[in-house]
């Protein structure tokens, strides 16, 4: 994002400024920063690291590079997590450009992932989901809908949306920030161009977050979003996942769930799920219909890119209109 005047840009043109988290990532190093030499970007720019108590030569390796970034006009500015992933030469100007157009948004990109097949569907999503539901899809278990090693976006916005949460391991960072950025009236965008090396391996930051805490974020994201402005809706999943939504959902909004709706027929013949352990009396008892006699609008507790296409024919079969008609949520 554009930086103070650090890296000989002035107040009408700021550097471009690369933000590298880096933690015990020396084995990565070379190639993320020679991604970064190799930016095709002409402007001013400034690489800022911030080394989080590496305990492996990190810090060494990326002063070894200081000479050749900053004979190529780019700053190099150390204090103190992706040094893992590689940028494509065309990333900065590109997604620079596309922060011109769209100045209050988080602007992303398509990735390739390594190792090759690793998150497949995972790697799906991020690639192909439509610029549409890059809005309409924040609720899901994947998360932000344009990931976080390839954002990019305006220091003024970043300000304006906050810092980063510092609670440690276990605080999922990125979509705190993501959800925040909407809470302020931002957008998000994506170049539709393969930016970005997305490196996957079992050390990463991400692993460290626990489910509950995100299911969690999730449903209250959700709830204010969506559900506060619904009258009633229906829950596409009479099984575990829509059940553990409906229980999670404040009294409020348990009241606005009209039926759950599914295609297993032994939940349809059963005929209604019961909210055992709820305090009313009569205990709550909610219908569980046939999706083809459920009514709009929906929350679809089933997973995308999971039912070989069957849930996708489903929804189209009903022609209804994402964001309108339904969200997904898993």
């Amino acid at each position: 994002s554009p930086g103070r005047g650090t890296g000989g840009g002035s107040d009408m043109n700021p550097p471009k400024r690369i933000v590298m988290p880096m933690y015990n990532a020396s084995c990565w190093l070379d190639e993320c920063l020679q991604a970064v030499l190799y930016q095709d970007f002409t402007g001013t720019m400034e690489l800022s690291v911030f080394d989080d108590a590496s305990t492996d030569d990190s810090r060494k390796v990326v002063e070894g590079w200081r000479e050749r970034l900053e004979a190529r006009g780019i700053s190099v500015v150390i204090s103190g997590h992706d040094s893992d992933d590689v940028m494509l030469p065309e990333r900065v100007r590109l997604q620079y450009e596309a922060c011109l157009l769209h100045p209050n948004s988080l602007i992303g990109c398509k990735v390739q992932r390594l190792p090759e097949g690793s998150t497949e569907r995972y790697t799906r999503w991020i690639n192909t989901i439509s610029q549409d539901q890059l809005i309409t899809q924040v609720y899901t278990s994947h998360g932000p809908t344009v990931v976080m090693p390839t954002w990019f976006c305006s220091r003024s916005w970043s300000l304006k949306v906050g810092l980063f949460d510092e609670g440690g391991k276990g605080v999922p960072e990125d979509l705190l920030f993501f959800y925040q950025s909407f809470r302020q009236g931002g957008g998000v965008a994506r170049v539709d161009q393969c930016l970005l090396v997305y490196r996957y391996h079992e050390k990463g930051a991400t692993h460290s977050v626990k489910e509950e805490t995100i299911w969690k974020l999730r449903v209250d994201f959700l709830q204010e979003r969506v559900l506060s402005q619904w009258e009633s809706f229906t829950i596409w999943n009479a099984g575990k996942q829509g059940r553990k939504l409906y229980r999670c959902l404040s009294p409020n909004n348990q009241e606005k769930v009209k039926a759950f709706c599914d295609v297993d027929e032994n939940k349809i013949q059963k005929g209604f799920y019961t909210y055992e352990e709820s305090k009313q009396r009569p205990k709550p008892k909610i219908p569980v219909l046939h999706y083809k006699d459920a009514s709009a609008p929906f929350i679809i507790c089933v997973k995308l890119d999971m039912t070989g296409g069957v849930l996708e024919e489903n929804l189209n079969s009903l022609q209804l209109k994402e964001g309108i008609d339904y969200f997904h949520f898993n």
